[in-house]
């Protein structure tokens, strides 16, 4: 039977709800108290100030009484925050829930929240959490770290019982072929088309196609193949988008003006191009063949989840994986030719995302966020077809579920090369 749900104000009930201040130790505590100028209209905010001290790490601790083992809570928070200089404000700031046995240790380990919102002239974070199955009570946690000149404030802190997440399956399929000698763009795409009609059964809610697909088997160059966007390829794609009420990626060659692209689209399931990502890592080989970089790592809402797409060269580097996944990508579409498979596996583990692959000299595949391969195509001319459910928590021994304890660890204030 699930408990009440608990509905905490921050600031005007400070002592009649117990928000006591942490840190580990007293020379690093932050500045605190009640704020009463600055509030969402609850009479007063909690506020945590750095006080110029590099080492400042604590916060407000609340006691949210009994949670039931196994059920779901959703906590949230609005707050606003300045002198953050380089420090992002997932790095500078936490709010969590941490789980607690009936004797007062620790259940599992602390949940982050991460997503992050705007909500008026302040900033909404929530968190979404299964209560461990040891979990008899829960402490929420609103931390201020190694920000000295930040100023936070905290107000409408909730935490709510609710139903379990629906699961969000989604079925992608990632296709396994290499054209040989088709002389043609179109009749390299043809090929591809044939091949998803033929082996895609029924209906998918994804279906990805390779890095350049309108050059391989061609013999041209790929100033021989490029097209503006929309164009022929995305057309005939559509074509597969509209039969299967499928998402369709796939990668190509791309013109505007005098500038070409190595290019993933992504169409809808009426086959309307919903974007493009122009890869922003390009190999030598391809430069030298006068392709231009991209800009940007976009990623795309569509019906069942956000997609962020990377392409081939770009698995080396560990920023694109990441900027997709600080941008709320759920799944990576990688069109590749060839390339690291370890790195491949290390960008879904370390953003915490599902990845799919469709290659010529690279597997094809579809990838869970712990690196384990849930379904390969083996075979030219086969494919990998996978069901995934975006919903899905992965706890990891020790840690706990890392998407949210990632975004806040992670450091992006640290120049790599001071000397740039």
């Amino acid at each position: 039977m699930r408990r009440l749900a608990l509905v905490l104000l921050a600031a005007s009930t400070l002592q009649a709800d117990e928000w006591t201040l942490w840190s580990p130790r007293d020379e690093i505590a932050p500045a605190a108290q009640v704020d009463t100028l600055l509030d969402r209209g609850s009479e007063g905010s909690l506020r945590l100030s750095g006080a110029s001290n590099p080492a400042v790490f604590g916060g407000w601790h609340k006691s949210a009484g009994s949670v039931e083992a196994g059920a779901w809570y959703r906590l949230t928070a609005h707050y606003r925050v300045e002198g953050l200089g380089a420090l992002s404000e997932r790095q500078a700031l936490a709010v969590r829930l941490d789980w607690r046995k009936g004797d007062g240790r620790q259940a599992g380990r602390p949940d982050y929240a991460h997503r992050i919102e705007d909500s008026g002239d302040w900033r909404r974070i929530t968190l979404e959490a299964q209560a461990p199955p040891e979990a008899a009570a829960a402490e929420i946690q609103l931390h201020l770290q190694n920000a000295p000149q930040a100023t936070v404030w905290f107000d409408d802190v909730e935490l709510h019982a609710i139903d379990a997440p629906a699961a969000r399956p989604v079925r992608v399929v990632a296709v396994n072929l290499r054209p040989i000698q088709t002389g043609s763009a179109a009749a390299s795409v043809d090929r591809f088309v044939k091949l998803a009609q033929a082996q895609v059964s029924g209906e998918a809610d994804l279906i990805l196609f390779p890095e350049a697909a309108t050059l391989i088997g061609t013999g041209k160059t790929h100033a021989g193949v490029a097209e503006p966007l929309p164009g022929p390829t995305t057309k005939r794609l559509g074509e597969v988008a509209r039969a299967k009420n499928a998402y369709v990626a796939a990668g190509l060659i791309e013109r505007e003006g005098r500038t070409l692209y190595n290019t993933a689209v992504l169409l809808d399931r009426q086959g309307r191009l919903v974007g493009k990502y122009r890869k922003v890592y390009l190999p030598r080989e391809e430069i030298e063949a006068g392709l231009t970089p991209g800009s940007d790592y976009p990623v795309f809402q569509t019906d069942f989840g956000r997609v962020g797409m990377m392409i081939c060269w770009d698995v080396q580097y560990a920023d694109p994986a990441r900027a997709l996944a600080l941008r709320g990508a759920e799944l990576l579409l990688m069109p590749i030719w060839g390339g690291n498979e370890t790195l491949a596996a290390a960008r879904a583990i370390e953003n915490h995302v599902f990845l799919a692959t469709s290659g010529y000299d690279h597997p094809t595949y579809v990838m869970d966020p712990k690196g384990e391969r849930l379904s390969v195509a083996p075979k030219d001319g086969s494919i990998a077809d996978a069901v995934i459910d975006l919903s899905r928590r992965y706890q990891w021994k020790w840690l706990g579920e890392m998407r949210g304890r990632y975004f806040h660890e992670l450091r992006r204030d640290v120049p790599v090369d001071p000397s740039f």
